[in-house]
């Protein structure tokens, strides 16, 4: 838990700030986008000024479109030196892609994030490991500074939870979760609006494109590991876009015999992004950061430039490692 006077300390520079910069991850997820357009949104509402942005590529997640996204501006369009600028749900500062240089520039820097890999970037560091989503770090700022939380800002919010305990699934879905997604709801959140928003609707492309990288999976049995592929050649046939199939590895990691599941997205310029689940014999995480990325010890990820077979080969050969 976070120490209340950390909390206070950072409420008080963002009430005592006329313009507020926002930003989270490259390739934001439910917690990413949620938590940083919720505290938008509710900054906003008390009479700041507000931006907020991510790194390029500068493309909302087609499962993540029905959020608000009036507070979004194009990187290009971001402070070069913002008043003060927040960040969530990144445990460092290359994870901003180009929105590391303004965050070294800003007058002052507070971070809220969740990662027990975070590097401590930042002039005020809100990060509680324990927490279920970064989410619930902005709730505990948003009570300090007595800003209400409003429907919109709760459906923002409720969707990082949902989306950060996998529908509260995970091990991370703790009691102090639930009881902030029940607070959520009785805000006027709808979760089953969200979950059907996040996770129960694609395109009939994805069924395509999910096919030919399923077709292609390998289960290694000594590992516990499943994995595969999917290409910019895949999403082409089927017409889809890369943030059409966000929840391909949701899918391949059904198997059974496999305590992890390994998907890398083979992108442009031989950029694979890799993303990694367990379900608990497999510390992910630590095995991210050594491939330059990070997480969580059930949910991580990391950028590889090269093939992407040679990705997953990197993940084999760490595997035994981290159980």
């Amino acid at each position: 838990m976070l120490e209340r006077s950390l909390i206070e300390k950072a409420a008080a520079a963002i009430a005592g700030s006329r313009r507020l910069a926002l930003a989270c991850h490259v390739g934001p997820d439910g917690d990413a986008l949620g938590s940083m357009l919720g505290f938008g949104i509710a900054a906003r509402s008390s009479g700041k000024e507000v931006v907020a942005s991510f790194g390029s590529p500068f493309l909302v997640p087609a499962n993540l479109s029905f959020l608000p996204s009036d507070l979004l501006v194009d990187p290009d369009d971001f402070p070069e030196r913002p008043e003060t600028m927040v960040v969530f749900d990144a445990g460092s500062q290359d994870r901003l892609a180009e929105l590391g240089s303004p965050a070294g520039d800003a007058d002052s820097l507070i971070v809220f994030d969740h990662h027990v890999t975070n590097e401590g970037f930042g002039d005020l560091v809100l990060n509680d490991p324990t927490a279920a989503a970064t989410a619930v770090v902005v709730v505990e700022v948003l009570d300090s500074l007595g800003w209400p939380v409003t429907s919109e800002i709760a459906t923002c919010l409720l969707t990082a939870l949902i989306t950060d305990t996998g529908r509260f699934q995970y091990s991370n879905t703790s009691p102090g979760a639930l009881e902030l997604a029940a607070r959520l709801v009785a805000a006027g959140a709808r979760p089953e609006q969200i979950t059907q928003k996040v996770y129960e609707e694609a395109p009939f492309g994805y069924l395509k494109a999910a096919g030919a990288a399923l077709s292609r999976a390998t289960l290694d049995p000594e590992l516990s590991m499943v994995s595969t592929v999917v290409t910019q050649e895949d999403l082409d046939d089927a017409g889809v876009d890369w943030g059409d199939i966000d929840n391909l590895l949701n899918t391949l990691r059904l198997a059974e015999e496999a305590d992890v599941a390994v998907l890398a997205k083979a992108g442009p310029e031989e950029r694979v992004k890799v993303s990694l689940r367990s379900r608990g014999g497999t510390d992910v995480g630590a095995l991210a950061v050594e491939l330059g990325g990070g997480g969580h010890r059930l949910a991580a990820g990391f950028t590889y430039q090269g093939d992407p077979g040679d990705a997953l080969d990197e993940v084999r050969k760490r595997i035994g490692a981290h159980r």
